[in-house]
């Protein structure tokens, strides 16, 4: 559902995506997934209502930490996960995206 949701919004805001990948067919499995994430500078994931942002240049949250809101229940990396230069957006937030997108 939060996929959708971040579609809409992205197709609203006439924001358009350079690379797509479909979570479904090609998921990231924890490890590389963590791997992907630590390449960013700043990572800002949602569940539910909550918000939680990591500054990875200053802060240096633990694998378990990290992947307690990045990981699904999968053990993939959540989608919607946006890469916009070194910040990544994991889960829809539409103020963050908002913030962010702007």
């Amino acid at each position: 559902m939060t996929c959708v949701r971040a579609q809409e919004f992205l197709a609203k805001n006439k924001v358009a995506a350079e690379n797509v990948v479909d979570a479904k067919k090609a998921p990231l499995p924890k490890k590389e997934a963590l791997a992907f994430v630590r390449q960013a500078d700043e990572v800002f994931a949602s569940k539910g209502k909550k918000v939680v942002h990591f500054d990875l240049k200053k802060d240096k949250p633990g694998d378990e930490e990290l992947a307690a809101v990045v990981i699904g229940p999968s053990g993939n990396l959540r989608a919607p996960t946006l890469k916009i230069g070194r910040t990544l957006i994991v889960g829809f937030d539409e103020e963050t995206y908002r913030k962010l997108l702007s």
